[in-house]
């Protein structure tokens, strides 16, 4: 792993693969299969750079594989923008590499049942409090709500992200831009799946308020008001939208 982790590099993406890339590491060296046919190395910008030079070598991290016999060829470089930099997927890459074979053992993180406990403690509480009057199970705006949160976060790519671990943005190494939408329709960022998931949020919005409009018996002026509105929501953040789905797939509009 050719990375950058001192402070002053700002390189986050780099300390979450340098995350991955030691439980990869320690998932080799403590397994049954262990042998000298693999080795793990890290080399830090700051105290090799001349190696980075010598492979010109321009962005951090990347994951490089050298063979026993000859030069590295294109597929031993690890293709770290479109597939993440998940342990797994690095795991499966070297396996394509070497047919080295490596299961990968993650610390235990109990965040996720602790969460998990605290939910239920929250909504069995609740449900006890309220145990006299649970008219709000019924209640068909909040499980509306509660369905479009779910939808929301399944069609931004929240899945995506958990499965692969793609990182947060991608600052460029040479002018420090920052991007926050990957020009690849093979990935994203995570920050690319929170703003679409903004986006469809601002366009349902606008879908409510325009059936709202039409359906509604309040005051007419009123309800143009809120027809313009939900108009406006609906065209501004579709097409903003669109622009970010042309933006990735290149060939779009399709002819």
């Amino acid at each position: 792993m050719f990375t950058a982790l001192q402070p002053q590099r700002q390189c986050s993406v780099c300390r979450q693969a340098n995350e991955e890339y030691q439980i990869l590491a320690n998932s080799w060296r403590y397994s049954s299969a262990f042998c000298n046919k693999l080795f793990f190395s890290m080399v830090d910008y700051d105290e090799g750079t001349d190696v980075f030079q010598q492979l010109n070598m321009n962005s951090a991290p990347t994951f490089m594989h050298f063979p026993p016999k000859g030069r590295p060829k294109r597929a031993d470089t690890f293709d770290l923008q479109r597939i993440g930099f998940a342990a797994e997927q690095l795991a499966k890459w070297i396996a394509d590499r070497t047919d080295v074979h490596i299961r990968v053992f993650r610390p235990p993180n109990y965040s996720g049942t602790i969460a998990l406990a605290l939910l239920v403690s929250l909504v069995g509480g609740l449900l006890y409090l309220r145990r006299n009057n649970l008219e709000f199970i019924y209640n068909k705006t909040g499980w509306a709500m509660v369905s479009l949160c779910i939808v929301f976060a399944m069609t931004s790519g929240q899945m995506w992200n958990h499965i692969r671990g793609p990182p947060y943005a991608h600052k460029n190494p040479h002018n420090g831009q920052v991007s926050y939408i990957h020009g690849s329709s093979q990935a994203q960022f995570v920050a690319e799946s929170h703003i679409i998931l903004v986006l469809n949020a601002a366009i349902t919005m606008g879908m409510v308020l325009l059936n709202e409009a039409a359906t509604s018996k309040g005051d007419v002026g009123k309800r143009r008001i809120i027809c313009l509105v939900g108009l406006g929501l609906v065209v501004f953040f579709f097409s903003f939208l669109l622009s970010i789905f042309r933006s990735k797939y290149h060939g779009y509009p399709y002819r």
